[in-house]
């Protein structure tokens, strides 16, 4: 969008050349097609943990493997980082999480007041939105001393909880703060607490447990408040219900867009009886079937609703999964399929998703793209998609529009101008620049020099070659690319 001026020529032509393909297809290039949108964000899913991305899962995900069948996979798409809340500031902001210099929700809303989002652009298209599931972008902190706080949050029960989805575009909202394996335990009802944590439970853990997993997999949550009526495994089965009862009690005079953000299959790892035991990877995979069921839910509540030809549907996760190479050799099973690393990390683990769009009056079924995209696009997209002609000056300057694809995913365009993954981490086209020597996620060595790494990823998808010594003249093109990034306004 507003990198355009730095394309070539050639990339300008190709990039008139889609657009006229589809304003072809739907008589202009402001036509609004409207549809109603269900999102759904995993979280703490691998690359490699559906069959449509890995034929040797040893997850049967049949809900997951239909929305691939009836829509279309991306087999290069990118969150907005390898962790929870850089992926959910990209995707609400059309932003690149590395322009942010602060991501800590303890210190209230990390989305900025007036800033438009995903949510606020949709409503304010005339779209009724609803948000179902897990935040995690930050409440207004309002306690008044630190011994008020739990577990770090400064959370004032008796007034609204203001700074959250509903004050960022969404009108409504049934979910919690943050990740289930972090305090305080409640649930939320537009501003409300529905229940205050007045209660409390203890740290969980597997460790010693059958399985063998380490502190931070399995049934591992921290202790502190919990409200009355909130119970661990209850939960993912909560949300599903809420967000079945969104789409079927929607009002039917307005499109409908609703963001389910799912807290698992991130930990506590607490798959119901029905999945217990029913995957090749342990527990962690039963977990994983039971996302595939609420994927399920939620398309059978758009059939019920009789919306679902309408409706276009995403799947995706936040970031990489918590698995180490232990745990395929234990399993047979690679959750993030062929790519390094996992969660937390710069390597492709971390942030190459499992991306699935489904919407049966426009994207072919069974269709596939390489086409590399971002969450920070979601917004350009569904700006077109509402029929908005001009993104606002300061919103989404990073986002670019991949409607086009999901129209036609043959059709020849442009390449993607470069993505950041982090401050210090580039994507250009093939190209990608691992500009630091820090960790590389959380099954990696915390203690470990990685070095300076520069990928082919079109030749070395694993990240297995490092070029970084063959080729320093194009490490430091990325450097200088990723610099006029981060120094733009």
């Amino acid at each position: 969008m507003r990198l355009i001026e730095s394309l070539s020529l050639s990339a300008l032509a190709l990039l008139a050349h889609s657009s006229i393909g589809w304003a072809a297809h739907h008589g202009d290039s402001n036509h609004a097609l409207r549809p109603h949108i269900v999102f759904i964000l995993s979280d703490d899913m691998g690359y490699g943990d559906l069959k449509v991305y890995n034929s040797e899962s040893k997850i049967p995900t049949p809900h997951l493997d239909r929305l691939a069948a009836e829509g279309m996979v991306f087999t290069d798409a990118h969150a907005g980082g390898s962790t929870c809340k850089p992926s959910r500031y990209a995707l609400f902001t059309g932003r690149f999480s590395a322009r942010r210099q602060t991501l800590n929700d303890r210190a209230g809303p990390l989305l900025e007041e007036g800033r438009a989002t995903i949510a606020s652009l949709l409503r304010d298209n005339g779209y009724q939105t609803a948000m179902v599931g897990k935040w995690h972008l930050g409440f207004d902190q309002k306690v008044r001393t630190s011994s008020e706080k739990s577990a770090g949050f400064a959370f004032d029960y008796d007034q609204p909880l203001t700074g959250g989805p509903v004050d960022r575009g969404f009108e409504t909202l049934f979910g919690m703060h943050a990740s289930l394996d972090i305090p305080p335990y409640f649930y939320i009802e537009n501003r409300s607490p529905v229940m205050a944590p007045t209660d409390t439970v203890d740290d969980r853990t597997s460790v010693g447990g059958p399985e063998d997993w380490n502190r931070i997999q399995g049934e591992f949550w921290r202790g502190g408040p919990v409200a009355p009526d909130f119970k661990h495994i209850e939960v993912t089965p909560r949300f599903a219900s809420e967000a079945c009862k969104v789409i079927e009690n929607r009002d039917d005079s307005r499109p409908l867009f609703l963001y389910l953000a799912l807290p698992s299959p991130h930990t506590p790892w607490l798959p119901t009886e029905e999945f217990l035991g029913k995957s090749g990877a342990g527990m962690y995979g039963d977990f994983v079937m039971q996302v595939d069921d609420v994927v399920g839910q939620v398309m059978a509540s758009l059939d019920t609703a009789g919306i679902s030809d309408e409706t276009l549907v995403f799947f995706t996760s936040d970031n990489g999964p918590v698995w180490y190479d232990k745990d395929t050799d234990r399993f047979g099973h690679r959750a993030t399929g062929p790519l390094l690393g996992a969660k937390g990390s710069v390597w492709e683990g971390g942030h190459r998703m499992p991306f699935i769009a489904r919407w049966p009056d426009e994207i072919d079924a069974g269709s596939k793209t390489g086409h590399t995209v971002s969450f920070v696009d979601v917004f350009a997209t569904f700006a077109d998609l509402a029929g908005q002609g001009e993104i606002e000056e300061g919103a989404a300057e990073d986002s670019e529009s991949f409607l086009p694809i999901l129209l036609d995913p043959n059709g020849k365009r442009a390449p993607r101008p470069p993505i950041l993954h982090s401050d210090r981490v580039i994507r250009d086209g093939d190209w990608k620049l691992i500009d630091t020597k820090r960790s590389r996620g959380f099954t990696s060595d915390r203690n470990k020099d990685y070095g300076i790494e520069l990928f082919n990823l079109a030749e070395d998808i694993s990240e297995s070659n490092n070029l970084i010594d063959a080729m320093p003249e194009k490490a430091d093109d990325l450097r200088a690319k990723m610099r006029a990034i981060l120094e733009s306004k």
